[in-house]
Order: structure tokens, then C-alpha cells, then sequence
């Protein structure tokens, strides 16, 4: 008698992130490993974890500083990358990433915990972030259940940011925001965009001849296989359905693109298009030349990463006049 167990074939290969079998089974490649919150000595950062709600967690990073009461900080919203599939608050490289950005710009940050496809299909991260920027406005008036937020942070300088997926997650969070979503003491400062993941069905630009169109089309298709493909007003900002490019609730937007990333005429075509809307705000654009996606997550310390770093640290705290 045969007693081998015949084992499950692969339904969808998603490589590099994911392998989903015909059992229903979720091999994730990548963005699994978990590090513990707490204080990192290299930058003098503090992390801790916390639930935005019982299926939303996050991360809370905070500078080290002695007084906060007398000199509110900048707040950052930030929603990691992984195209929808992988990663968390807790994987390595982006714990290292939002240690060093908050050692850099002197700022609170709150990294979300948004639930991931396929087994939370979109918009399930989309409505997380929506959640998630509530929560954080919520402590303005000083009554919320994090001590940081209620008195550290100036809510005039909200900034939402994100890389890959997550700056899509800080587009459609900026689109929904209106005047009357939160009281007088909150407002959306600005909006930084780290080679962010738009898409289109049709190619533009080196698109047009990058075998690499075909892949992301496969990627997209999957987290989120609905009849509007590679044109969903989730991932296409200037589909006919998308919430029109002058609804962008901030003040200012820094969009950065990395030369070789197959996403980068997507962030230029976005700048582009945010510029001539009637937008009423300054927007900023930054190429990392020879590089490609998500390059500072990955080698952190090279120079152009931390140019990178330098550059987003500036945007948060210049002022304007």
C-alpha cells in the first residue's frame, strides 16, 4: 500500500516575496523575521509596541530627548513596504530604517502594522492606514492611551510616508482626509512618497521596453484580482475612478525615485501630475542615481541611503514661510 502523502502543488508562484499552494497554503520568502521593540543604543531610539485596535498593531518610535512638553515634535504616520504580500513594523531592516530616520529628523513615529494579502485581500491595508491616521489624530486632544502622542507631538506636522506599497497607502490616506475629518488642532503637513508603487495597464516611458511591465502587472493582478487589472483606482492614481490628484489633503509632498527601480517613471509621472493639478502646495522631487528600489532598506549605510535619509529629515523640518 502506498502511504505517500501527495504534496500540494504551487497555485501561484509570487517570487521573491511568496509561494501560495493549492491547499490554500501561504509560503512566505521573505519579510518574516521579527525583531523585539526597545532601545537601540546606536541611535538612542526607543520603540515599543502597541494596538491601534485588536487586529491593527504598531510600532512606536521615539527620540531621545529630555523634555517634550515645552517643544512638541514633528509626527510621522508610516506604512512599510513589501507589495502588499510581506514585511511588518518588526522585520529587521525596517525597524534599522525608522530607527535612523527618527534619530535623523528628531521626530515621533507610529509604524503600522496593516494586515497583509492574500489572507486579508485589499482593501483590507488600505482601510488599516485610514484607521491607523485617525488613531493618531485622536490623541490631539490629549485624552488618548499613549503618553507620546498626547503630549509630545505637534499635530500642525503630520507627515504620512511610506515606501513601495506603503507610500500608495499614504497617497489614498491623503485623498480621504477632508477639513472635517478631524478637529481645528490636527492637520496633514506633508506627504512623503519613497519610491512609491504606482501602476497603470498601459506602459509609459522605459516601461514601454522593461520585461520587468509583465511581472509587476502578475503582482498586482494578484493581491488584488478585481475586473478594473492594473487600472484599479487603488494602484493607478490617474485611473478615470481615482480621487482626482488636487484632493491631496497636505501642505507639501516629496516624492523619491530611485533611477533603475521599473517604478520610477510611475513616481516621476505622479510629481508630475500632483505640479500641474491645481494642487494648492510645494511638491519636491529626488532621484537616487544608480540605484534601485528600495535601496536604503536593503544597505542602509551606503552614502546615497543616507543622502536619502539626510534629504527626508530636511523636508519634515524646514519652514515655511
Amino acid at each position: 500500500m502506498d502511504s505517500t502523502t501527495t504534496k500540494p502543488q504551487i497555485s501561484y508562484d509570487m517570487s521573491p516575496y511568496l509561494i501560495e499552494y493549492t491547499d490554500g497554503t501561504i509560503q512566505r520568502l521573505a519579510g518574516s523575521e521579527r525583531v523585539h521593540p526597545g532601545f537601540d543604543s546606536r541611535t538612542g531610539v526607543t520603540s515599543k509596541d502597541i494596538l491601534i485596535n485588536p487586529k491593527l498593531p504598531a510600532r512606536i518610535y521615539t527620540p531621545t530627548i529630555t523634555s517634550y512638553t515645552n517643544h512638541k515634535l514633528p509626527i510621522v504616520i508610516y506604512f512599510h513596504g513589501g507589495a502588499y504580500v510581506i514585511a511588518s513594523p518588526a522585520f529587521p531592516l525596517y525597524h534599522t530604517f525608522c530607527n535612523n530616520l527618527v534619530a535623523s529628523a528628531n521626530v515621533i513615529l507610529v509604524s503600522v502594522d496593516y494586515r497583509l494579502a492574500p489572507e486579508h485581500p485589499l482593501p483590507a491595508a488600505y482601510d488599516d492606514a485610514w484607521d491607523a491616521t485617525q488613531w493618531v489624530a485622536a490623541h490631539a486632544d490629549g485624552d488618548g492611551p499613549e503618553q507620546w502622542l498626547n503630549e509630545g507631538v505637534d499635530y500642525n506636522k503630520i507627515f504620512l510616508s511610506g515606501d513601495s506599497a506603503g507610500s500608495t497607502l499614504a497617497h489614498h490616506v491623503s485623498c480621504r482626509v477632508t477639513k472635517s475629518c478631524f478637529d481645528e488642532k490636527v492637520s496633514i503637513e506633508g506627504m512623503i512618497l519613497i519610491h512609491p508603487y504606482f501602476w497603470g495597464k498601459d506602459p509609459i516611458g522605459s516601461e514601454i521596453n522593461d520585461p520587468r511591465k509583465e511581472m509587476v502587472d502578475r503582482w498586482w493582478l494578484y493581491v488584488c484580482p478585481t475586473d478594473k487589472g492594473c487600472d484599479d483606482p487603488l494602484i493607478n492614481p490617474f485611473s478615470d475612478e481615482a480621487p482626482r490628484l488636487e484632493t491631496i489633503t497636505c501642505n507639501r509632498v516629496i516624492v523619491l525615485v530611485a533611477e533603475k527601480d521599473i517604478l520610477s517613471e510611475r513616481g516621476k509621472y505622479y510629481y508630475e501630475g500632483v505640479t500641474k493639478s491645481g494642487w494648492n502646495g510645494k511638491a519636491e522631487y529626488y532621484v537616487s542615481e544608480g540605484q534601485d528600489h528600495v535601496f536604503h532598506i536593503f544597505d542602509p549605510d551606503c552614502k546615497k541611503a543616507v543622502d536619502m535619509k539626510t534629504t527626508i529629515a530636511s523636508f519634515i523640518n524646514q519652514e515655511i514661510d
